[in-house]
């Protein structure tokens, strides 16, 4: 099976809000079109960027259907599925395969501490939900609170829609352990997206993508031509915007979306309570990420 489709940069979507906070539909297609726009590999909809624990089943249906109304046909699309309970994660992984998704994606459930094979049941009926897509396991113990084994690794393999692992651990060296089960990796941190590719990974699916695709997409370039030295550098620079985005008050997708507007892209509104939005003096933070993109996509690309 020719994997290709999924190699490159692929941005975590955000949340689309309009000034009341409810999703916006208008908004959701704005979105898609600029990221399309800046040449994407794909689009990953409904994570932890999409602030999905805090949307109904009913916001994250509209999302996704006014992503695939631009995306159809144009570009690789993954729906992140998950909700914290079986039957409505089914619901979003059927609607998902009716809209034409290239792949669903799930954590694992939070909150209780469940045993593997319980862990496995779940993902395993997401994918049952949607028996036409490809499954991407998606591991992020920070924020899950369970990490994924490789018995547990090994045991999903026996599904044979599941066809790579979402990696947001930190540890660089989970990517390579994980390739060597025999399933391609996504690198999830967006700090070590270099590094992640030294390590196998197939591509990256990142929060911080959409307020400077232009760098990961050069960064990449640089490394598969063999300019290792371009790529940490250019990395280098992401990482420096990214601890900036992490400097302010808020939230730091409230700051990537004011970043956006700053730059000319489309207003997608704040984040969803009880994610914090943007604070006095944030602008400022705001702004100067916006002159240190501007900068180092003037100087590498």
């Amino acid at each position: 099976m020719s994997l290709k489709k999924y190699q490159g940069v692929i941005p975590a979507f955000y949340a689309c809000y309009d000034r009341e906070g409810a999703v916006s539909p208008e908004r959701v297609r704005a979105l898609t079109r600029y990221l399309m726009g800046k040449g994407v590999t794909g689009l990953y909809v409904g994570g932890s960027s999409g602030e999905c624990v805090y949307q109904s089943v009913e916001d994250r249906k509209i999302t996704l259907e006014n992503v695939m109304a631009e995306a159809r046909g144009k570009t690789t699309v993954i729906a992140h599925v998950a909700c914290n309970n079986t039957s409505d994660s089914q619901e979003l992984a059927r609607h998902a395969q009716e809209a034409g998704v290239d792949a669903i994606a799930a954590i694992p459930p939070i909150y209780f501490h469940l045993p593997e094979h319980a862990i496995a049941g779940y993902w395993n009926d997401i994918s049952e939900a949607a028996p036409n897509t490809d499954f991407i396991i998606y591991n992020i113990p920070q924020l899950a609170g369970v990490s994924l084994t490789i018995s547990l690794l090994r045991e999903m393999k026996k599904n044979p829609r599941v066809i790579a692992v979402k990696n947001s651990s930190m540890p660089v060296q989970d990517i390579q352990i994980f390739k060597a089960e025999g399933v391609e990796v996504f690198n999830g941190p967006d700090e070590q997206f270099i590094a992640g590719l030294a390590m196998g990974a197939i591509g990256g699916i990142g929060g911080t993508y959409s307020a400077m695709p232009e760098l990961f997409i050069k960064a990449r370039e640089a490394f598969l031509s063999g300019r290792t030295e371009l790529a940490l550098d250019i990395q280098n620079e992401i990482n420096r915007v990214i601890y900036k985005l992490c400097s302010a008050h808020g939230n730091m997708y409230a700051v990537i979306k004011a970043v956006l507007r700053e730059q000319g892209g489309p207003d997608i509104g704040g984040v969803r309570k009880p994610l914090a939005n943007l604070k006095e003096g944030d602008m400022e933070i705001v702004k100067e990420c916006v002159l240190m993109i501007e900068a180092a996509i003037k100087k590498y690309c």
